[in-house]
């Protein structure tokens, strides 16, 4: 990697999860269009369905090669233990940008796992780990009778992973986006630098720039649902993944498959309304990690939240200077931030907190790396993240009124509040997309929403609400912090595993411990 020139993220468990697959529908059917093209339209009961049959899969035109080796690498010390292989493929899908329907083409990544027969489509966040590894990782924390009936099919989301990457924001914007201190008075160098990946994006990216969104991502798992040979799309979505497969499922409601939804994104709240919940939930996160320490007994103690301020006020004043990215009080906030997303890696957070207190920036910066720094099978984070939100909202909030809300939730939010409200700068000079027309969700089959308590990307009464809004959502609620229960919560992960396998439909409202 070539070194940056220029210096610029309550109740235990109720009893045993009851099957209570839904009946068939009395109700009229509806009839409603697949992907808007030249298909007849679909016909399908509203209200809830039952939950489908698997099939096994006939793929056609996939070609499968050996990457195990690879996928190790680019998972690097974060890599699960296990002797699991993976094998990776390529599959073309359209490009159909707004300007240009029906014209073009790009390539997705996949990476399988497991030996069963029916495929498990594994869709991530778009700012986030690729779907690959997120699969990869899951293959380690999932209940072994899971990959014996499915493969796990994890696809890394256009402009992501080993997808035809979206790589168009300079080292320099990138380093500024997140170097950038949260406490100061003014918001210059942030709009310079979102400024300036902006005007780099649609320069780099052209007609392709308006078609990295989770509208036309919904529209490759359709193809990919195809090349596998499936009638209906299994699958799990990781936070912001899980509102691709929502989309997948109102454009295509026929082909819904059994699906869990693993951190989901408020459908109610507008951007603004999103980004304040998250820095509400982030506080939460933070006062569970410091709980945490004490328990455990970490380097920080009881007093995770007092240090973490007194070390911010120290990079203030003396940064620590890195061979990649430096140590700055942004730095450090989302480096902080990706920590608590990842409930695993806790320790090794606070462990990366104590030596930065000391002097050594190094530990703390891995946190942001991905999101940052660009190598041959991974592709920073951050552009594709950038490009997707802002591709998927045609909100854009002026500087005056950010300023303000970074001074309210500064006092409401004290860690985290004026982070987020920064952030609602990002999109501000990214054109303003042409909105899809989405069809109503009006008939599905049952959906498991898996919710964490404290959960800083995709907060859990978001995901409440999402679970609400669909024609059958079935909740579950972790009390535990970070993002994502799978893997985490072995009653949540379980739960998912009975509806996955065995068609069990769990009780809605179910309650894990943390």
């Amino acid at each position: 990697m070539p070194r940056r020139r220029h210096a610029a993220l309550m109740l235990v468990a109720l009893s045993a999860l009851a099957a209570c697959s839904a009946g068939p529908s009395t109700r009229p059917v509806i009839a409603v269009h697949g992907d808007g093209g030249d298909q007849p339209p679909v016909v399908v009961p509203s209200g809830p369905r039952e939950v489908p049959p698997l099939a096994e899969g006939d793929e056609v035109g996939l070609s499968w090669s050996g990457c195990t080796g690879s996928t190790l690498d680019r998972m690097g010390d974060t890599a699960p233990a296990g002797n699991r292989e993976y094998e990776c493929a390529q599959l073309t899908v359209r490009l159909d940008a707004p300007n240009r329907p029906g014209r073009g083409s790009l390539g997705l990544g996949l990476l399988r796992v497991g030996t069963g027969g029916s495929p498990l489509v594994v869709v991530g966040d778009a700012d986030g780990e690729p779907g690959s590894l997120k699969a990869a990782r899951l293959a380690a924390s999932l209940p072994a009778d899971v990959l014996s009936t499915f493969t796990l099919i994890g696809v890394d989301r256009r402009g992501t992973g080993q997808s035809d990457g979206v790589q168009c924001v300079p080292d320099v914007a990138r380093a500024g986006i997140v170097e950038s201190d949260p406490a100061e008075e003014t918001q210059d160098d942030l709009l310079e630098a979102v400024g300036r990946a902006s005007q780099e994006c649609v320069l780099d990216l052209e007609n392709r720039l308006p078609a990295v969104d989770s509208w036309r991502a919904s529209a490759d798992l359709e193809q990919l649902r195809e090349a596998l040979g499936v009638p209906h799309l299994n699958a799990i979505g990781v936070g912001d993944g899980s509102k691709v497969l929502t989309l997948y499922a109102s454009r295509f409601p026929d082909r819904i498959g059994r699906m869990v939804f693993d951190g989901a994104p408020d459908p109610t709240l507008d951007v603004q309304g999103v980004t304040e919940a998250r820095a509400v939930a982030a506080e939460a996160a933070f006062a569970a990690f410091q709980a945490d320490c004490a328990v455990r007994g970490c380097p920080l103690g009881a007093a995770a939240t007092d240090r973490f301020k007194a070390l911010l006020g120290t990079l203030r004043t003396a940064p620590i200077r890195g061979e990649d990215v430096d140590l700055t009080p942004g730095t450090a906030t989302v480096a902080v931030l990706a920590g608590l997303a990842d409930r695993p890696r806790w320790p090794a957070l606070a462990d990366a907190l104590v030596a930065a207190e000391g002097g050594d920036g190094t530990k703390l910066t891995s946190f942001v790396e991905p999101l940052l720094l660009d190598s041959d099978d991974n592709p920073p984070w951050l552009d594709a993240g950038i490009v997707t939100g802002c591709n998927d909202t045609t909100t854009r909030i002026p500087p005056e009124r950010v300023a303000g809300l970074t001074e309210d939730w500064r006092g409401k939010h004290p860690l985290f509040g004026a982070y987020f409200a920064r952030k609602l700068l990002t999109c501000g000079p990214f054109p303003v997309p042409q909105p899809a027309t989405v069809p109503k969700l009006v008939g599905a089959p049952p959906i498991v929403v898996l919710t964490s308590a404290a959960d800083p990307v995709t907060p859990a009464a978001g995901g409440e609400r999402a679970a609400q809004a669909l024609p059958a959502g079935v909740l579950i609620g972790w009390q535990g912090a970070g993002h994502g229960a799978l893997g985490n919560s072995s009653c949540a992960t379980t739960a998912a595993r009975d509806f996955l396998v065995d068609a069990k439909v769990p009780t809605s409202g179910t309650v894990c411990p943390p």
